[in-house]
């Protein structure tokens, strides 16, 4: 795979949020990929509890000022970026005061889940791909790690199917040990919806769990990713069941060659 181009869409990264099994890989895999010649872009949402003075982000003008519309509202789609000087890596920040000002990931400080979490996915979702845009980059495989990433699958597949930067684009899914008991918006598979994206697309999101998320993500996919050593069984049986390339849970010592390779029959198969 070399000179190719990956795409890193991430639910979390260190250091900009604590340390944890999706945020570590976040961090070093990209760093790795790169280092092996390839070009890499990586994007995560600018959650409220990131300080910005601290990690020395700042707006990029050009690629901000567009408004994405979710449920018939307008929301404006702002764009920072930091660069984390050890690895001579860039981190794309997907940004709106509405959805990422709170001062929390996904839920409260009292662990109570937002119930916009919907919109925020999808918000995050297509300004990610907006931005990939408007950078004009077509990403040979695009990565995606963790369950608030699961919609870019299915929108690269449908609704920019037909975009020259994005119709060759392959796509892998990641699942952690981090999902949720409840479910989502009972709208969300209405909001979901954009050109390209039909009722038949989303149906298995009609009841918008934690599973039923996952299973969206799985069908849209190229190849799936176990990231934890421990999942649901459930989950785990959505993996095996959506018939795709699968890579098993790998260890920290391996999971940079182990990824290669499994990069490299994605994009070749």
């Amino acid at each position: 795979m070399e000179s190719k181009k990956v795409l890193f869409v991430s639910q979390e990264i260190t250091p900009y949020l604590p340390e944890t099994e999706i945020s570590l890989i976040s961090r070093i895999l990209p760093q790795a990929v790169q280092e092996t010649g390839k070009e890499i872009r990586t994007f995560m949402p600018k959650y409220g509890n990131i300080n910005e003075r601290r990690n020395q982000l700042h707006e990029v003008i050009r690629l901000s000022g567009m408004n994405l519309i979710i449920d018939d509202t307008d929301h404006p789609l702002i764009i920072k970026v930091a660069s984390i000087q050890a690895a001579r890596m860039q981190v794309y920040f997907i940004d709106n005061e509405d959805y990422f000002h709170r001062k929390s990931t996904v839920a409260d400080t009292k662990g109570r889940f937002f119930e916009d979490n919907d919109e925020r996915m999808i918000f995050f979702a297509r300004g990610v791909l907006e931005t990939v845009r408007k950078l004009r980059w077509s990403p040979d495989l695009v990565h995606c790690l963790g369950w608030f990433t699961s919609l870019v699958p299915l929108y690269i597949k449908k609704a920019y199917r037909e975009d020259p930067l994005f119709s060759r684009s392959r796509v892998i899914f990641s699942v952690y040990d981090n999902g949720f008991t409840q479910s989502l918006n009972s709208s969300f598979a209405r909001k979901i919806l954009v050109d390209g994206v039909s009722g038949d697309h989303v149906s298995m999101v009609e009841d918008p769990t934690y599973e039923n998320i996952i299973r969206l993500a799985a069908r849209y996919s190229d190849g799936l990713n176990q990231g934890s050593s421990s999942i649901p069984e459930s989950v785990t049986q959505i993996l095996k069941q959506a018939d795709k390339p699968f890579l098993e849970y790998v260890d920290s010592e391996k999971y940079v060659d182990k990824f290669s390779v499994f990069y490299d029959r994605i994009v070749n198969d």
